[in-house]
């Protein structure tokens, strides 16, 4: 008889999304090769670059910019599915959380930043919103 009931697999519960409104959207995006490798955590705050559209980590500073040229702006933009290895030699396409409900507390930036106003309100005109877990 064929095996109509199975378990395939696990998942353990990070308290990342917090609600279900808005409804999560997935879609995909490009993060840029770093100069030196590096693993970014699923939750992960992802800002778009203005000129080149690649994402990098919200709080990253952008390059100063060359003489002649305008500097670069890093826009909040979305928020990271999966773990995922980010190496020197290409950039990474990933999937990436475009709308959802997010626990603050559960959400990864640069080392030393802080998520501010003005990023949950750039957020939020994305549909991605930030309410903590009842606990």
């Amino acid at each position: 008889m064929q095996e109509l009931s199975r378990k395939l697999g696990a998942m353990e519960f990070d308290g990342l999304i917090s609600g279900i409104t808005p409804p999560k959207q997935v879609g995909g995006g490009t993060i840029a090769k770093l100069t030196e490798s590096a693993v970014y955590k699923r939750g992960t705050v992802l800002a778009r670059s203005a000129q080149d559209g690649k994402l990098y980590i919200l709080g990253t500073e952008p390059p100063a910019p060359e003489s002649g040229k305008a500097a670069d702006v890093y826009t909040p933009d979305c928020v990271l599915c999966d773990d995922t290895e980010v190496g020197t030699e290409e950039d990474v396409e990933v999937c990436v959380y475009t709308a959802g409900c997010f626990d603050p507390d559960k959400l990864i930036v640069a080392e030393e930043y802080a998520i501010t106003q003005a990023d949950i309100d750039e957020l939020r005109s994305y549909s991605i919103v930030l309410k903590a877990a009842a606990k």
